[in-house]
């Protein structure tokens, strides 16, 4: 949708008695539900903090001395209404363990999809067994049987460290088109699902970046049964030193400006770079076979 940049920042709030995650994790049913409100917080958290829909667009929650905007269900701005038709359809994929990933882009040129400028990637895993938590690159990890309470604040942490990057990031173009992609296990998900409010999609080859990209690791929460991993693409120019710093992985000299982050095993993609551009192919081209199957949204612009 086209959308025309506002301004939000980011209130610290005195303790509240409301949660916005569970506070026990025993089993896949809550498992699923505190990764579920992981990824709406923070889907809701970028839409909030880039400006792109009024503040009439947002409920209110607290989490941890923390004032969080929720995307709801906004009838005066029909892009709200859309988004969250979107967070739903990713539900449905996750609660039925095809989702993979799912990928918000921003970009300018409605003729031009693949000419991005923002790329926030959302990765999924499944395990019945076992859970490893690296949400700041640091040695910190959980062996099986992760607490919850260990779980809630590695949750934490990445929603305000995706708060912190979001307040701190350079604006974005004036009118930006916004979109996403939902990418499946092939081995696992039938040939005909797709999502509520999404539709099969082709399998474009490339994303393309007109400026200089950077990759930005926001951080990976895992209960035992899923997990999320949180990553940015933006222009190099939007980011400053500290947020180089604090978000970019050490030795990135090799996966930087690859875009999508993909498993050779899993995607088969085969990425490279050209010039200073972004490129990222989704497939390779010699094993159309093996393409992944992936999904776009029914309606994606708003008049």
């Amino acid at each position: 949708m086209a959308t025309a940049q506002l301004s939000h920042s980011l209130t610290v709030h005195k303790a509240s008695k409301e949660t916005v995650f569970p506070t026990q994790i025993t089993n896949e049913h809550e498992s699923v539900i505190m990764v579920k409100k992981l990824f709406a917080t923070s889907v809701s958290c970028i839409t909030y903090l880039r400006g792109l829909f009024p503040e009439s667009s947002y409920g209110e929650r607290h989490l941890d001395g923390l004032r969080l905007k929720i995307l709801r269900e906004d009838k005066r701005c029909p892009g709200s209404v859309h988004i969250v038709k979107w967070i739903q359809g990713c539900f449905d994929a996750l609660e039925k363990r095809y989702l993979h990933m799912a990928v918000l882009t921003l970009y300018r040129n409605p003729k031009e999809p693949e000419k991005v400028t923002e790329i926030y990637q959302f990765k999924f895993k499944y395990s019945k067994e076992g859970a490893t938590m690296d949400f700041d690159r640091s040695s910190a990890s959980f062996e099986k049987g992760t607490k919850s309470k260990d779980i809630k604040k590695a949750s934490v942490m990445m929603i305000r460290k995706l708060y912190m990057l979001m307040q701190n990031l350079g604006p974005l173009p004036n009118d930006v088109i916004l979109t996403m992609k939902l990418h499946y296990y092939n081995s696992v998900t039938p040939r005909d699902y797709q999502p509520p409010g999404f539709k099969a999609g082709l399998n474009s080859r490339f994303l393309l970046f007109e400026g200089e990209p950077v990759d930005l690791q926001v951080g990976l929460v895992s209960t035992g049964f899923h997990s999320m991993k949180v990553k940015l693409t933006t222009e190099s120019a939007r980011v400053s030193d500290m947020e180089r710093s604090l978000f970019q992985e050490n030795n990135t000299t090799e996966i930087a400006h690859q875009g999508l982050d993909c498993d050779e095993e899993e995607e088969e993609c085969n990425k490279h770079i050209q010039r200073l551009n972004f490129l990222c192919n989704q497939q390779n081209p010699e094993s159309s076979r093996k393409k992944r199957k992936f999904s776009i949204p029914v309606k994606v612009f708003i008049p």
